[in-house]
């Protein structure tokens, strides 16, 4: 199955406490299973979140035909989604580059081999 990658960005609020938070929250055997299943719902395939201090950054590899506005507008209509974005709220901040109507924000590629 033809599948595309792409990689976002976001910032956490920059509190050690908040960012273990965050972590405990995305641990396999914490994280809400309806997330999960929304995720696969609207063609994510697969997701990794990596974490630099408070620099979050999150792999999608996704259908072919993915539109990160389109589908994560259609993820906040699924179960608990709406419920899990207000949680991650908390411990988020957007990136000081992000655009007004931006959250995660989708990473330009600039080298691959």
């Amino acid at each position: 199955m033809p599948a595309k990658r792409l990689c976002l960005t976001l910032d956490l609020k920059n509190d050690p406490a908040l960012i273990a938070a965050y972590e405990h929250y995305h641990q396999s055997n914490v994280i809400w299973p309806e997330i999960l299943e929304g995720n696969k719902k609207i063609g994510i395939l697969s997701m990794d979140i990596y974490l630099a201090g408070n620099r979050l950054f999150m792999i999608l590899e996704t259908v072919e035909d993915f539109d990160v506005a389109r589908e994560f507008g259609r993820l906040q209509t699924l179960p608990r989604q709406k419920e899990w974005a207000s949680l991650m709220l908390q411990y988020q901040q957007r990136v000081p580059f992000a655009k007004p109507e931006e959250h995660w924000v989708l990473m330009q590629q600039i080298f691959a081999q």
